[in-house]
């Protein structure tokens, strides 16, 4: 996650705390004695002049009802403090409730708003440091696009291109940081943005619909693949479904082809070989020509089911398929195919094909791989090396010649990422490698140093 300004996140704090106070009936000098903690320092946190130490913060919240508000807001300041507790919203949003100020409204984990008013300037503050970024969506460049989107949420009939245009930036946006944060962080905006989408399309002139949906049908695979990641198939499956049903509604088959796609990844979760295979080659079969790159990924995950079900020859001729594909389509995607696909390339493929040469019992060729593409990972997309690494961890066990030792360590790295950012799937790749680890190998150090660690 970005980190905030220092002094943009005392200033949010401060204010939120005020109000939560306010509204729980508690006086500075009760909160104080509550949280034993002393009123004149809180009265410096609620002006915005001191950043309460993260160890109490767990306490303060409670004491004034904030839900894990103060919990999230605190985990802002980027100071790598780590804060126990919920770390982040399931929904905040924002309008310009006057021609000066601007109301923010963040809502508690148990459904409750707190409203912190602002001034245009100081919310356009806090904007450009990036501190809101978790609570409000990262997308939002200036006030004038403040406004033109917070007209169409107070009037839907007033929608236009440019608050579309402001939208698709948004989930842009959030792709880039599911790299580096995780589902954890993500998927609250996102539904949330999910439902103005929704609301808006509701008030649309009948006909005039579709780039709505399109846009809608983006969100909605992209909620699939956070609820993936969290390791929430029954969720990810559900929302794979209504991106289809969007996706059908306006005749944007590349994008149900793709969503095709999806649904065979989140079958590899249950390991069911079969349907990989077969929703990903269903891909390939609906109606109008199909992109090559989707081509090349539908092989891709072909691939996988094959490796998945031990045939070898059947996933090296799917991999080659792909490879060859994209070597000669490499540019040949345009603005409205889904993101992932935009960033679909031979790097990418490589490093996915780790996982059929691991499932298909070539370890040594996995580890190449993935040693390359973790040095090649920018160390600020934590979410997407932790996973490598885990990936990594369990693989180097599964050699002829298996090394404990270091997969143990690699284990250890991704523990704290595998907490901060909800991704399940390096989880399930830490609990495979404590078993296998637990099992062979029970007095190596660093055994027991990852179970306890994963207990905690």
């Amino acid at each position: 996650m970005r980190p905030g300004s220092s002094d943009a996140v005392r200033q949010v704090f401060g204010l939120a705390l005020r109000q939560l106070r306010t509204r729980a009936g508690l006086s500075l000098r009760g909160l104080g004695q509550a949280v034993h903690y002393d009123y004149s320092r809180l009265s410096r946190v609620e002006n915005g002049d001191h950043l309460i130490g993260s160890s109490l913060v767990p306490v303060l919240d409670d004491a004034v009802g904030a839900g894990g508000l103060l919990i999230m807001l605190r985990s802002l300041a980027g100071d790598d403090t780590p804060v126990p507790g919920p770390t982040a919203l399931p929904h905040a949003s924002f309008h310009v409730d006057d021609g000066v100020g601007v109301m923010l409204e963040l809502r508690t984990l148990d459904g409750r708003t707190v409203r912190v008013s602002l001034p245009r300037r100081e919310f356009a503050q806090l904007l450009a440091t990036g501190a809101l970024w978790a609570v409000l969506p990262a997308g939002v460049a200036d006030l004038d696009q403040v406004d033109r989107v917070s007209k169409v949420l107070d009037d839907p009939r007033r929608i236009d291109p440019p608050v579309l245009d402001y939208f698709r930036t948004l989930l842009v946006e959030h792709f880039t940081a599911d790299k580096m944060c995780g589902p954890r962080q993500l998927l609250g905006p996102v539904l949330a943005q999910i439902d103005v989408l929704d609301g808006l399309r509701r008030h649309t002139r009948p006909g005039t619909a579709e780039p709505t949906l399109r846009l809608l049908a983006q969100y909605a695979e992209f909620a699939g693949w956070l609820h993936q990641d969290a390791g929430d198939t029954h969720a990810a499956m559900y929302w794979s479904d209504r991106a289809t049903q969007w996706a059908q509604a306006t005749g944007d088959y590349q994008m149900v082809s793709y969503l095709l796609v999806r649904k065979s990844n989140i079958a590899l979760l249950d390991d069911d070989a079969v349907n990989v295979v077969e929703l990903a080659a269903a891909a390939r079969k609906v109606p109008g020509p199909l992109n090559p790159k989707l081509a090349a990924l539908a092989s891709q995950q072909e691939a996988r089911g094959w490796a998945l079900h031990g045939d070898t020859s059947h996933f090296q001729a799917d991999l080659d398929t792909a490879a060859n594909l994209l070597r000669e389509h490499h540019d040949d995607v345009d603005d409205t195919a889904p993101i992932y696909l935009r960033h679909y390339d031979l790097d990418t493929l490589e490093e996915q094909s780790a996982s059929c040469y691991r499932a298909s019992g070539h370890a040594e060729a996995a580890i190449v791989i993935l040693e390359r593409k973790i040095a090649a990972t920018p160390q600020h997309m934590h979410r997407d090396q932790g996973h490598q690494l885990a990936k990594l961890a369990n693989i180097v066990v599964a050699t002829t010649q298996p090394d404990p030792e270091r997969a143990a360590t690699l284990g250890l790295r991704c523990v704290t990422t595998a907490g901060h950012t909800g991704s399940a799937r390096i989880s399930k790749e830490l609990y495979t490698l404590d078993r296998t680890l637990t099992s062979r190998w029970p007095d190596l150090p660093g055994t027991v140093e990852l179970h306890e660690a994963l207990a905690i």
